[in-house]
């Protein structure tokens, strides 16, 4: 079997290439080509749609994952012509393309599909409602991939986080190091998910005798605030020596802090379909944990 993975330069990419199973030829692709995690990777630029369409007939893979994504959220309303191009008008190539050969296509989501409005975690069938162009284009994407690759597994997280990459923890952690106080969101709620569950997951899911199809919520169990998830992380950090100072984390209104983007202020996702799929779903503190104990003996985060 030979997996694809397009887009392994970021945190989930570089999670599945951690994870791959021996025995199996995997191959991966990253905007610039560049080697990451000590993998090397081609260079494809997925709005580029006869690219992506060469490199599938050609390599006729078994199975392609998806993990190129426009993720700069507020960047996204200033450039909503950039987030479609690669979340939306990408993956609808990548799926023709997939649909051609008879590939088994994995494409990301988010929790940024939803308004926020609700007050119990969201089905995979829950009405969708997103608040901005990041979530809009995610949402466009995952109905092209839907239509026009229908078996294929739409997966959708939140909250994603690594050692490595740009994201929440690693800000937090370089902020802590730097400032005596953090004033951090408190009534933004979801929950926080590592990349390298996400990977356990997707390759889970992908191994099954029989693949799902549709969409399936991947995310750690239970839920947090922004500001729950940062003092969680700033405790756990300076427990492990990762920091020399522990900060003051102090909870503010999503008001104190306008940002160019509406984001959800409730966006949980529930897991009920993905342990009916036989997946162990941890808490997303237990992952935290894991992750800082990995940072920890490794000396501090990867690049």
């Amino acid at each position: 079997m030979t997996t694809l993975v397009i887009g392994a330069g970021g945190q989930v990419g570089r999670a599945l290439l951690a994870r791959r199973p021996d025995g199996m030829q995997w191959l991966a692709t990253s905007r610039d080509g560049a080697a990451a995690g000590g993998v090397e990777m081609a260079p494809l630029d997925v709005t580029d749609e006869a690219a992506v369409t060469a490199l599938v007939a050609r390599v006729r893979p078994t199975v392609v994952i998806n993990a190129a994504a426009y993720t700069a959220v507020d960047r996204a309303e200033a450039e909503p012509d950039g987030a479609f191009a690669t979340n939306a008008a990408a993956p609808a190539a990548i799926a023709r393309a997939c649909n051609a050969v008879g590939a088994f296509l994995v494409h990301y989501s988010t929790d940024y599909v939803f308004d926020g409005g609700g007050a119990a975690p969201y089905p995979e069938d829950a009405a969708v409602a997103p608040l901005g162009v990041y979530g809009a284009s995610k949402l466009e994407g995952e109905r092209a991939v839907l239509a026009l690759a229908p078996a294929s597994l739409v997966i959708r997280t939140a909250w994603v986080y690594a050692p490595y990459g740009h994201n929440f923890m690693r800000t937090m952690l370089r902020l802590a190091s730097e400032r005596p106080e953090l004033r951090v969101v408190d009534d933004q709620v979801g929950a926080p998910t590592t990349a390298d569950f996400i990977a356990r997951s997707t390759i889970a899911l992908v191994n099954r005798d029989e693949r799902p199809t549709g969409v399936v919520n991947v995310v750690c169990g239970g839920a947090t605030s922004w500001y729950g998830f940062a003092d969680a992380i700033v405790r756990g950090a300076f427990a492990r020596g990762l920091l020399k100072q522990r900060p003051d984390v102090t909870p503010i209104p999503t008001s104190a802090f306008p940002t160019l983007a509406k984001r959800p202020a409730y966006s949980v996702l529930s897991i009920r379909k993905l342990i009916e799929l036989g997946v162990d779903v941890p808490d997303w503190r237990s992952e935290l944990d894991r992750t800082l104990d990995l940072m920890a003996t490794q000396g501090g985060s990867n690049p």
